[in-house]
This record gives structure tokens, sequence and C-alpha cells, in this order.
């Protein structure tokens, strides 16, 4: 078969015309045919047919988890079968863990998922997460899971809170808790946020306490310069915000504010207003300071006064609403824009006050609204 596939490709000038899907089969069937190892070309058939790898992924992990025959990797694929996993989180645990085929299912496998269950999680829960990140089947229970989830627990109270944290950022379990969250944790009670906060933080927010704790001290240090105070929620906010972003994403969201006129101590500012601001993309910046500025004439520095506009959506929020507005400036019926009653109350209340009390208009300004609404659908 390699012997014709090599004579079917055109040689010589002509050898960049091979079909890419062709030149593949010649790379495995090389594989295969040089190989010493009896179980690779069996490796690479079963992971292609029955685990949804492409052929060169397939070749790849060959290189490290080898079989002859499907008796290993069927008990495995079958166990997840039987515990709730559905072909397509088996595939993704398979493909990121393929190692995960040479297991054995009732010693290695079993006993983490039944602790799981046993804290409270739901057969679905347990899919999902090991779906997302099958690292965790490597760890070792006594050593690393368990004692990271009973620390975790001392500090959220209870399983369902440790359950919620899990879902959100399973690798709590797996990293060095001494290392990254202890620290953490710690230097934020030193520094007086209070508890229910840290709580909050952690059941929503998890990964970002469990983060090299020299980074995250640097991250502390800088927003109390700020003059965020710790006792504020705040002050947590802006923690949690920052950790999410590098000092160069941070630096291109800063540009975007200066393009528009802001300066670094309208940035400072409205940073401290409503940390979130920072968390826009920044084609989201973008979007809703040329709408604000462009199409209804606001300030660029005022609406640093009111950052949290940044954190509306767009389509469904600020244009829906803008678009009113844009209308009663035309007819002199608003005078200035009080951004916050504007697009930072429930609709209800914006509807009482900018549409229903002009009767002639409401109609038009209510298709007018809904359509705008209808195309963020």
């Amino acid at each position: 078969m390699f012997y014709f596939l090599c004579n079917f490709i055109p040689s010589g000038n002509h050898i960049g015309k091979a079909s890419p899907t062709i030149l593949n089969l010649v790379y495995l069937q090389k594989k295969f045919f040089s190989s010493s190892s009896n179980g690779y070309s069996f490796t690479v058939s079963y992971l292609i047919n029955k685990c949804g790898f492409s052929p060169e992924t397939a070749a790849s992990a060959s290189n490290y988890v080898h079989f002859e025959n499907p008796e290993k990797p069927d008990l495995v694929i079958d166990f997840f079968r039987d515990h709730g996993f559905s072909e397509t989180q088996i595939s993704k645990v398979i493909r990121r863990r393929p190692s995960l085929l040479l297991s054995n299912p009732e010693k290695s496998l079993l006993p983490k998922l039944e602790f799981f269950k046993s804290k409270g999680f739901l057969s679905s829960d347990v899919a999902k997460i090991i779906s997302s990140y099958g690292g965790i089947l490597h760890r070792s229970l006594e050593k690393k899971i368990i004692p990271s989830f009973d620390f975790f627990k001392q500090v959220l109270q209870s399983d369902s809170n440790i359950i919620q944290a899990v879902k959100r950022f399973n690798k709590i379990l797996v990293k060095d808790v001494d290392t990254y969250a202890a620290p953490n944790i710690e230097l934020l009670r030193e520094n007086g946020v209070p508890e229910s906060y840290i709580i909050t933080t952690l059941k929503y927010q998890p990964s970002s306490l469990v983060m090299n704790s020299k980074r995250f001290k640097q991250i502390v240090e800088e927003v109390k310069e700020m003059g965020l105070n710790p006792l504020r929620l705040k002050f947590m906010v802006a923690v949690v915000s920052m950790t999410t972003m590098s000092k160069s994403t941070r630096a291109r969201k800063a540009d975007v504010y200066k393009r528009w006129g802001w300066s670094d101590k309208d940035i400072l500012d409205a940073f401290g207003r409503c940390p979130l601001c920072m968390m826009a993309s920044e084609d989201k910046i973008e979007g809703i300071m040329n709408f604000l500025v462009e199409k209804l004439g606001c300030d660029a520095c005022r609406i640093a006064k009111h950052p949290q506009v940044m954190t509306l959506s767009l389509d469904k929020r600020i244009i829906p609403r803008g678009s009113v507005i844009q209308v009663l400036l035309s007819k002199g019926l608003v005078k200035g824009l009080n951004l916050t009653s504007i697009f930072d109350t429930k609709e209800k209340s914006f509807l009482e006050k900018y549409v229903l009390p002009h009767e002639k208009e409401s109609s038009e300004l209510l298709k007018l609204y809904q359509a705008k609404l209808d195309l963020a659908r």
C-alpha cells in the first residue's frame, strides 16, 4: 500500500501538486511500516476510529501510548459510558489524556468518581468536570484531591460551595494549595478583606485566587495604591479583574480609552468607580465610546464619571435605549444626557421616563426600541 501511494504521487517538479490528504496517508503508512512496535498501527487505527482522533494526532499520541488489542482501551471507554459520560465527553477526555486508555478503571478511576459523588456532585457534574480537564484523573486521590478538597471546604464552609467552585475551575483540586491558594487567601485576610468577600470570590471566581502568589501579591499592592479600601467589595472586584488580564492587555484597553481623550487619571478614577470597566473587550470599549460620543454627542471625558456603562451590552442596552434618546434629542424633547438614568436602570424605569410621557411619539419610540432589541437577538 505504501509503495502504491508513493508511486501515485507525482514526482519531480510536480510533487507540490500532491493532495495533502494523500501526503498524510503516506506519512502514516511510513510510520506503520517503519515502526518496530507491532501495536503501533493498531493503536493509531483505534484512536482514529474509536476515539475520534485525527490521523496526525493519533500518530503523535501513539508515541506515548501503545496497545496491540482493544481489551484495555475498551474497558476504559465502557467504564466512562457506564458512569454517564456522553460519546463526545469520552472522546474529549481521551484526546486530551490518551494514556488513560491504559488505566485500570476499577483501581485508578472508580475511586475518584466515587469520591466526587460522595461529596454531592451529580454524575453529570463529574462527567463535565473530567471531560474539561482529564488531568484530574492522573492526580493522587489521597495525596492531592482529598487534601485540596478539605482545605477549600474549610474556607468555603460547605460542600455545596466547593461544588460550585470546582464546577467553575476544577484545577483548584490539583494545584498545590500551599504554593497557590493558601498564601493568597492569607494575604487577603492580612489586608482586612472580609471573609464573606473571600468566600464569594473563591466560589464564583476560584481561578483568581489559585494563581502565582508573587503575582497575586503584586496585584493586591497595586489595587491598594489606587486607593481602594480592602474592606469594600470594589477592592475584591478590582483584584479579580486584574487577575484575569495581563499587563499588556490592560495597557491595550487603556490605549483605547486614551484615544477617546481619557487621561491616565480618568482611567484610574473610572477603574476605582467601576473596576469591571476594564473587563470589557477592546472592541466593546471602542463600540460603546463611538456610539455615545458620535451618535449621542456625549463628552468622552464625562463617560469616565459613569464607567458602569462600559459593563452593559452594546447591542441589547446601549444601542436600543440610545436610539430612543437620539430621536428625543433631535426633537428637543430632552436636554442633556443622564447616562445613569438612561442606561443603568431597569427597563420599566427607562420606558416610564423617556418613552411613555411623550404621547405623540411613544408609539414610534416603542417600535424603534423594540426593533433595536430584536436585532440584538
